[in-house]
């Protein structure tokens, strides 16, 4: 069983791990099959996934940024037509985003998470929403580095964003990490850091490991990204032997299956 409690709500499964499935509101998305939009969040809800990461900018290298506005346009409409159907108790979700002004319609039409890829560095008011909404967030590491340097970076990022002498102090229970696999990393620091999982749940917060189809996954297995399914299971399931809480996925029935056989035979 995992259970993770956040100041506003708790997660509980009776499998090792969460699982978010993604839904890119985007069309350059570097694996295909995640775009979409409503329909694509409903197949995922209907094959397992706890929680869902809507996502209106790309952040595959080379992405092309977008103003808040359309960020705003994508994801919205797909907020709202999930909470139409599902309540928060049944489905959360995540919007992965680096703008306040996005993440607050996001929250005003349902959302429950906050995933900002900078770790609240790129928006001045992110820091701010976050403490005024009390929700979740996930703190990704950016850029080069082994999982040392990734576990210097949290410890120094989360005592920044705790620390009681900020006028927006984030609270401990809040935090999710990221290590960004693929963000800036080379393929083998990404497969180091997958390897030693295990040193970055040290931390007193859960661990999210995006791994789903990433380039090294193909650079382990030889395959491109419609090819990288099972590497990415034997990937997510070490790392969740390893100590990760939260894995975010593409192919969510498959990830379920995973986790469902590693729960019997634990």
């Amino acid at each position: 069983m995992c259970k993770i409690d956040f100041s506003s709500f708790s997660l509980q499964t009776e499998r090792p791990a969460f699982i978010m499935g993604i839904v890119n509101a985007t069309p350059d998305s570097f694996y295909e099959e995640s775009r979409g939009g409503l329909e694509r969040a409903f197949q995922l809800i209907d094959e397992g996934a706890d929680i869902l990461d809507i996502g209106g900018e790309s952040t595959r290298p080379g992405f092309t940024e977008v103003d808040a506005e359309e960020e705003i346009r994508r994801i919205i409409p797909v907020i709202e037509g999930i909470r139409k159907k599902y309540s928060s108790d049944e489905i959360r979700i995540s919007v992965d985003t680096r703008k306040a002004s996005v993440f607050k319609a996001a929250y005003e039409s349902g959302a429950d998470i906050l995933n900002d890829v900078s770790a609240l560095y790129d928006d001045p008011q992110m820091q701010k929403t976050a403490f005024e909404l009390d929700v979740p967030l996930v703190l990704m590491h950016r850029g080069a580095g082994k999982s040392c340097d990734v576990a210097d970076f949290f410890k120094k990022r989360c005592s920044q964003v705790r620390d009681k002498a900020s006028s927006f102090p984030i609270k401990e229970c809040n935090i999710i990490l990221d290590p960004g696999i693929g963000f800036g990393k080379t393929n083998e620091e990404s497969i180091e850091i997958i390897k030693n999982t295990n040193l970055l749940c040290d931390e007193p917060y859960p661990l999210l490991m995006a791994l789903s189809r990433k380039r090294c996954i193909g650079e382990m297995t030889g395959r491109n990204a419609p090819q990288r399914l099972y590497g990415t299971l034997a990937a997510d399931l070490i790392s969740v032997q390893k100590g990760a809480k939260i894995i975010r996925v593409h192919d969510v029935s498959a990830a379920l299956d995973t986790l469902n056989v590693m729960n019997f035979l634990q």
